[in-house]
């Protein structure tokens, strides 16, 4: 049994009992196996999908799977499954991910490291040999080294991670596992050997989950300084950050920030934490990358409340980001200082919650404008030759609540931080791991948790040759997803960075793979009227996928990616 665990359980800090769902007394599991008591939990966490490949050492779990109320969702690729998998949590709150051993379970590190650095809460399975198997130690096929050795590797990424060897354990260890992904916001590996999977323990060791409470007197300490910091303070300003996504601490925040008068920001990271449309949203803070308008309101503040953000690179610009600790409340799940002052034992909920209900009051002072009105109105030029940024105010006009954008790597991402996010409308984007080829099989995970919304999907040509062909599941479940594609013949931000052919790739006709795949239709676009055409077409479009090749000049790039570009090329070239 291997078990790492990160700093908030040092903290004994858990999800409440309210939130989170029973675990199951003894008498109710008694007559079920391991691997029916997992597909059990996996159902009660709201998980209603599994995604993944069978494998030899997981079809055993897999016909369990099959013949459950679960839906199982094969993909193309296990790093493709993973990435659809972190989607799904994002939107539903958890999600699964279940793989053979070694070939599968390896070829998931990457898109269950990106869960870990964004916080996604996405449950690994992966099958493995049976315990009766390895006596005399052969040399099984999918075998690296040790039979360990997946299991160590994901120690390293992920809150926690188990290899299920003891009956009496296994239904304690399935527990502790679900329950640590779901109140750290992070993902877990359970590693199921194939001859445990139809096993009915004899006997069931309970886990008992830890209460979570905040300490009462910190908590109260904590609330009273930070409140009277910002009734002294003459310009407070919220940075909102993905935490409070994670968390479901939105509408508290809000709460917040109405009570006090106090405008808000979001990160990168956080795009559409906070409806963008709010009166007292002013934009995304990105240091020197973003808004000159939103960068100064928020560098002049003198009291600066963070809560629930990650301190990227990304987020911070670059590090060109101007934030004096002196002026600061700092609130995560592991942390909260204010000033140079350090709380222990604190919730960030119950310290939203305990600032919101106290009810400072922040000094009025005008705000930016917010990013709708930034952006001004709209006009197509229907003979222009489509540019990024064109494309994306164009796209911002087809936006309401009921749909989610996925961004990609590159100028989908950078230029996609321009978008007006409105409601329940949700972005989602791999903005500080930055992995791509995310987007393509987000949009499976974001589809399958949310048949209700539209999925449109940005992203560069380069991206989609990583992954593209996912499209193939989308097509086979018959999803409606908006894919466009951004034709610049190569990794577009690389070539900022450092100039050579190896930013090249081999062009594709992307508007052709509907037919390759057999679904779905293509669109191939050059000008505004054409993009704008295409784009109501697809969205229109409830029978299958759409997929818009859009032809951009090598050169062009959107103005956050200028920003941005100006500042990495220096550290790459240094």
């Amino acid at each position: 049994m291997s078990i790492v665990l990160r700093s908030s359980l040092d903290n004994g800090l858990v999800a409440p009992p309210a939130k989170r769902p029973a675990v199951q007394r003894a008498e109710s599991v008694t007559s079920l196996s391991i691997g029916q008591y997992l597909i059990r939990r996996l159902s009660d966490y709201g998980i209603r999908h599994v995604f993944g490949l069978p494998g030899d050492y997981v079809l055993s779990f897999y016909s369990m799977l099959e013949k459950s109320p679960l839906d199982l969702v094969n993909c193309t690729r296990e790093d493709c499954a993973g990435f659809a998998a972190d989607a799904y949590a994002r939107v539903n709150g958890m999600g699964a991910v279940c793989v053979t051993y070694g070939v599968g379970g390896l070829s998931l590190a990457n898109s269950i490291a990106g869960a870990a650095a964004e916080k996604s809460p996405v449950v690994m399975i992966s099958g493995a040999p049976g315990l009766g198997e390895r006596a005399n130690n052969p040399l099984l096929h999918h075998r690296v080294r040790e039979w360990r050795t997946q299991l160590e590797v994901f120690d390293k990424l992920c809150a926690a991670s188990l290899e299920i060897i003891d009956p009496a354990t296994a239904f304690r260890d399935i527990d502790f596992l679900l329950d640590t992904a779901h109140r750290l916001k992070a993902p877990v590996y359970l590693e199921l050997p194939r001859d445990m999977v139809a096993v009915v323990p004899d006997q069931i060791r309970p886990y008992a989950p830890v209460p979570r409470q905040s300490d009462p007197e910190a908590l109260a300490e904590a609330v009273k300084e930070a409140v009277g910091r910002i009734n002294a303070a003459q310009r407070p300003v919220i940075i909102a950050g993905i935490e409070l996504h994670r968390h479901g601490l939105q509408a508290e925040t809000v709460a917040l920030a109405e009570a006090s008068g106090i405008p808000i920001a979001a990160t990168m990271l956080a795009k559409s934490v906070v409806s963008e449309v709010h009166p007292l949203y002013i934009g995304l803070y990105e240091g020197a990358l973003g808004r000159r308008e939103v960068t100064e309101f928020v560098e002049e503040s003198d009291c600066l409340i963070l809560l629930g953000a990650l301190l990227t690179d990304i987020d911070l610009g670059i590090f060109t980001a101007k934030l004096d600790p002196m002026r600061t409340i700092f609130a995560t799940s592991d942390d909260l200082r204010i000033s140079h002052h350090h709380f222990h034992g604190v919730l960030l909920d119950d310290f939203i919650r305990g600032v919101a209900a106290a009810r400072p009051k922040g000094r009025q002072r005008p705000l930016p404008p917010g990013p709708a009105a930034a952006a001004g109105p709209f006009v197509l030029e229907p003979d222009a030759p489509i540019t990024t940024t064109r494309l994306v105010r164009r796209l911002d006009q087809s936006l309401d609540d009921k749909t989610i954008v996925i961004a990609d790597v590159g100028d989908a991402l950078f230029a996609s931080s321009e978008l007006v996010i409105r409601g329940q409308t949700e972005f989602i984007a791999p903005a500080y791991y930055t992995s791509m080829g995310f987007a393509v099989p987000a949009a499976v995970g974001a589809k399958t948790a949310r048949p209700d919304l539209s999925v449109i999907v940005l992203v560069g040509d380069g991206a989609f040759q990583m992954t593209g062909m996912e499209l193939s599941t989308i097509v086979r479940r018959g999803m409606a997803v908006t894919v466009i594609v951004l034709d610049n013949k190569g990794y577009g931000t690389e070539r900022l960075l450092h100039e050579g052919s190896f930013n090249d790739i081999n062009p594709w006709q992307y508007q052709l793979l509907p037919q390759v795949l057999g679904g779905g239709t293509g669109y191939e676009v050059r000008t505004e009227g054409e993009f704008d055409e295409a784009l109501a077409k697809a969205l229109a479009d409830t029978s299958g996928m759409s997929l818009i090749r859009v032809h951009i000049g090598i050169d062009d790039r959107s103005v956050t990616l200028d920003r941005l570009a100006s500042g990495l090329a220096r550290r790459v070239k240094s």
